[in-house]
């Protein structure tokens, strides 16, 4: 068909895009929305599409683009085929973000915008992470804006697991998702025999509206609360975790021969005889990062091997596809569910003990006051010398244990070298202002039936801290290569605290006669000052807390914006493909520079968006999975009184972590006193209107257990006693995880 001479699609804006994409190409996204502004008010789109002269083959492509633009937000179709710019009619595009209580908020795609509160009534009609449109109706007496759901853009659950709370007549379910307010119908006949109490994965086949509840039918009986393993089976279903792999994907891991051939060391060095080791935990499986010091004149070399994903995972295969998808692995108490099928990420690239393994080397010299010299990235073979552990590295180095130096004696002085580079290195962390602190882990010990027996603390030793300090070095290094050679690929972000966080820290601060440094910028360093500073006050837990608690959470970018808590300008992570997908970008992102040949990802930035959002998922997944397990450990514990630390305080009450077991509970706020309290956001303290009497963040406490609900996951505390304020208490350190381990950051 002979080419129009259309006036309006020869001024398309974004003509040679289209041209560049397409065949045939129609007009632009951009040229659609002139033209539609430019009639001024709604248009008819049989209207529209005769204006730009599309033509009947066009038709089907062109409502292709319309549908959507429609999904993103831009336009609005209404029933009638009137479309509109969502822009005109104020219309905001996001994510539903529900909450237990029945009403919800809308959470912009625009971050510029503020959310927008969603009445019960408006999230009747919605499930949470729906994408919707919303008009703005009003505000409320304390400002915030108020909307009204125009358009469901997107339904994002169409399976959820819950539990059946009725069987009688009509079965109900209750989804196990606390966002989730409406309850499902289930047909007598789509309900499985189900009984009350049993945990089901339901199949939504009615979405809710506005006059009528959702309905669904059960497709499986995951079984029942007191079921070993339940309770991760919840979580992988809740959190919508991806936990199988399709046969395509375990049929390309199969593919690979089990060992590394000789034919694959072509265009790699040979690194089989370097002493190098890995040092993991007691029950790693997945090795992925080696280490080697040697003494090189005055200065060091420290070699960091890492295990080469990027050779087995390549770009768009169905192993890439799925990586991607996942972004990461999760580790759950007792079971993990991994990013790559275990074929790969415990076998072929595991660098396992006395077994060639390809890897990729991030080779440096480093001076005698612990700076980076120089660095090279090149492709190698090598073959581990030991399987080592932490355990067992800090009883060599630290306490002379001669049955486990007898067994490494080979590799025991590189290990001490590996201690003497770390112990040069730390100094120039401290120099740098690197943030670090106080923290306490915690290990849940199982018994027979997978329910928790204890929890005991766990400490990291020297040797945690030799390895984070050598994967930190390659991970920096591996951010300057992408930066000094304008490579594609991902930052690990972690910027400054905002202005709001730090003008209530300074605020709070202000009433111990304390001060942060450093005006709007603060540095690091600043920080590290003042926790120096205030390290021997009886405050010191809780001026910590505070201070650690202003900070933003790191996140992944294809824009480099420095790391504010480890105190480097480019961050990366490099160091973990086996278990994080932008590792596996970066290693490509550094092979193909090292091939002279360009690297660029598209949609980078939804990968790191993506990214950054299946790691946040993960957390939630495992704290989900450890709250269920210590809910469940408490159940015999009602009546038991036990002493505690505000660990956190909200609105509704105070968080307290019991001391020994490491369990939170809610003490209400209706427990603390006669009298009405009131949340000082600011001072991190509830404050009796009549009495004045404060219970703030650090106060030691004494507690009755009153109420432990495994439906809910809650646990209910009864207040029994105060502690003599101030008090510190050394040994009972909130858990901090964010900045510890150079594996997550």
């Amino acid at each position: 068909m002979p080419k129009k001479n259309n006036k309006i699609r020869d001024n398309d804006p974004e003509s040679e895009r289209e041209i560049n994409l397409y065949d045939n190409p129609i007009p632009s996204r951009e040229l659609i929305l002139q033209v539609m502004s430019e009639h001024g008010v709604p248009i008819n789109k049989k209207e529209l599409l005769e204006v730009l002269e599309i033509n009947d083959d066009e038709i089907p492509i062109i409502e292709k683009r319309l549908r959507a633009m429609a999904r993103q937000g831009q336009i609005l179709i209404n029933r009638k085929n009137v479309i509109c710019i969502s822009d005109k009619l104020n219309l905001i595009a996001g994510k539903i973000s529900g909450h237990p209580d029945g009403f919800g908020f809308l959470i912009p795609e625009d971050k510029t915008q503020k959310d927008i509160f969603l009445t019960p009534r408006e999230m009747s009609q919605v499930f949470n992470n729906d994408r919707v449109m919303v008009q703005v109706t009003g505000q409320d007496r304390k400002g915030k804006m108020e909307g009204k759901i125009v358009e469901i853009l997107e339904r994002v659950n169409t399976v959820l697991v819950g539990r059946i709370v009725q069987s009688q007549g009509v079965t109900i379910v209750a989804a196990e998702d606390k966002r989730i307010c409406q309850d499902i119908l289930i047909p007598y006949e789509s309900d499985m025999q189900a009984k009350v109490g049993q945990i089901v994965e339901v199949e939504i086949t009615t979405q809710p509206t506005f006059k009528s509840k959702p309905m669904g039918k059960v497709i499986s009986i995951l079984g029942d609360y007191k079921d070993s393993g339940i309770e991760i089976e919840i979580a992988l279903r809740k959190h919508s975790l991806p936990y199988m792999f399709s046969k395509n994907v375990l049929d390309e891991a199969g593919k690979f021969a089990p060992d590394v051939k000789p034919s694959d060391f072509e265009g790699r060095r040979d690194l089989r005889d370097l002493a190098l080791v890995t040092i993991d935990g007691e029950t790693a499986k997945d090795f992925d990062d080696a280490v080697y010091v040697e003494r090189n004149g005055e200065n060091w070399r420290l070699v960091v091997a890492i295990a080469d994903v990027s050779s087995y995972v390549q770009p768009s295969s169905e192993l890439d596809l799925s990586a991607a998808e996942r972004g990461n692995s999760v580790y759950f108490p007792r079971r993990v569910i991994p990013m790559l099928p275990e074929a790969l990420s415990n076998g072929l690239c595991s660098l396992k003990p006395n077994v060639d393994r390809l890897c990729m080397v991030c080779d440096m010299v480093i001076d005698p006051k612990g700076k980076v010299l120089s660095y090279e990235f090149y492709p190698s073979v090598m073959n581990s010398k030991a399987r080592l552990t932490y355990t067992s590295v800090d009883k060599i180095l630290n306490h002379d244990d001669k049955n486990l130096k007898s067994e490494f004696g080979s590799i025991v002085p590189d290990l001490k070298n590996l201690q003497k580079l770390y112990q040069i290195m730390l100094g120039e962390r401290e120099k740098r202002g690197a943030l670090e602190f106080d923290s306490t882990e915690t290990s849940i010990v199982f018994n027979d039936q997978g329910k928790i027996d204890f929890i005991k603390p766990v400490f990291r030793n020297e040797a945690h801290r030799i390895i984070e300090e050598c994967m930190l070095a390659a991970n920096v290094c591996a951010a300057k290569f992408l930066i000094e050679d304008n490579i594609d690929g991902l930052f690990r972000n972690h910027e400054c605290p905002s202005e709001e966080k730090l003008e209530n820290l300074r605020n709070f601060l202000a009433e111990f006669g304390l001060s942060l440094q450093g005006g709007n910028k603060p540095t690091p360093k600043d920080y590290r000052d003042l926790v120096e500073k205030v390290s021997s006050r009886p405050e010191a837990h809780l001026l910590q807390t505070v201070l650690l608690r202003s900070m933003q959470q790191a996140v992944y970018s294809n824009k480099n914006l420095g790391h504010f808590g480890l105190a480097y300008d480019a961050y990366t992570h490099f160091t973990s493909p086996i278990r994080r997908y932008p590792d596996l970008i970066v290693h490509r992102a550094i092979k193909t520079k090292l091939l002279n040949k360009p690297f660029k990802l598209k949609d980078i930035t939804k990968i790191a968006e993506h990214c950054s959002g299946s790691e946040r998922t993960a957390d939630e997944a495992t704290r989900d999975v450890e709250s269920w397990l210590k809910c469940y450990f408490m159940q015999d514990k009602v009546g038991q009184i036990f002493e505690g630390t505000v660990a956190g305080v909200t609105g509704f009450g105070l968080f307290i972590e019991l001391d020994d077991i490491y369990i939170e509970g809610l003490l209400h706020v209706t427990e603390l006193g006669n009298d009405y309290f009131t949340y000082d956001k600011n001072k991190h303290a509830m404050i009796g209107e009549r009495t004045n009497l404060s219970y703030r963040l650090g106060d030691r406490l004494k507690v009755k257990v009153v109420r432990v609900d495994l439906e809910t996951i809650k646990i209910d505390f009864a207040l029994e006693g105060v502690e003599a304020k101030p008090k510190a208490i050394k040994s009972k350190k909130k858990k901090f995880n964010h900045l510890k381990k150079a594996k997550r950051r």
